[in-house]
């Protein structure tokens, strides 16, 4: 198969999964299609099985069961060296910057440019500043800013703009709204948006249903470790989907909206 996606393959595809620790099953049979340019939402109640799965997408974790797939291939995951490699970055919610670097460190951590021996301070500050304007994060008062001095919207920023500066083709956010107020919930909503439209994939993690019907394409549900129903928002509702986090199935047929 080659790597130009048809509108058949998704970019990544599980068939399966399984994943227990000692006696506990804490994911099971899980089927879920993830399609390039798109927003898919994983909702689920706590203990549903999200983080197990998100870890087991970012090489943290590798699956016991199952099959992973990556354009269409069947991939192993062990390290999220190997993730990276394919193209698949995570931010999760506690966004692991430093709050005692700026911007411009934090996105190069690891990973900073050398000329002559001597860090490229220039070339850096040029790609920050730029990737972060692509994304349209204007708030942001200089890349030279400290990320401690930074509101909670703009640490997002800053760890999703990192996640594109190293080729992203999927972005996994890890509750990336949780304890933001309203006016910078907006910007990262508008930042997940921003990435659909650059055409990379994003898979976000939420227990605002709010949210989710603001940006996802496709909304997918856990329920004790098994994957309930994954459809497009089209064919789901907010009464809907709380039935299947709750109790992994659906009373009335979904309202279907246009």
């Amino acid at each position: 198969m080659t790597e130009t996606l048809t509108g058949d393959v998704p970019l990544l595809r599980l068939r399966g999964v399984a994943k227990h620790f000692g006696p506990v099953q804490a994911l099971s049979g899980v089927d879920l299609d993830v399609p390039a340019g798109q927003v898919t939402a994983l909702v689920g109640d706590n203990g549903a099985g999200k983080s197990t799965l998100i870890k087991s997408i970012s090489g943290i974790w590798a699956i016991d069961g199952g099959e992973m797939q990556w354009k269409g291939k069947p991939v192993h995951l062990h390290t999220p060296r190997d993730a990276a490699q394919l193209g698949i970055a995570t931010v999760y919610q506690d966004l692991a910057l430093c709050d005692n670097l700026d911007i411009v460190q934090n996105m190069f951590l690891g990973r900073e440019v050398v000329k002559s021996r001597l860090l490229d301070e220039g070339s850096m500050e040029k790609t920050a500043g730029r990737t972060l304007s692509e994304l349209s994060v204007t708030t942001v008062k200089s890349v030279r800013q400290l990320v401690g001095s930074l509101s909670g919207g703009q640490r997002q920023a800053v760890a999703v703009a990192r996640a594109v500066m190293e080729d992203a083709e999927l972005v996994i956010l890890d509750e990336p709204t949780a304890a933001l107020g309203v006016s910078q919930t907006a910007m990262v909503l508008d930042l997940v948006k921003k990435l659909r439209d650059r055409g990379i994939a994003v898979l976000i993690i939420s227990h605002n249903l709010n949210d989710v019907f603001a940006v996802a394409d496709r909304i997918a549900v856990l329920h004790l470790g098994k994957m309930a129903r994954s459809a497009p928002r089209a064919e789901l509702d907010t009464q809907s989907v709380v039935e299947l986090i709750t109790t992994g199935a659906t009373t009335e047929p979904a309202a279907t909206k246009g």
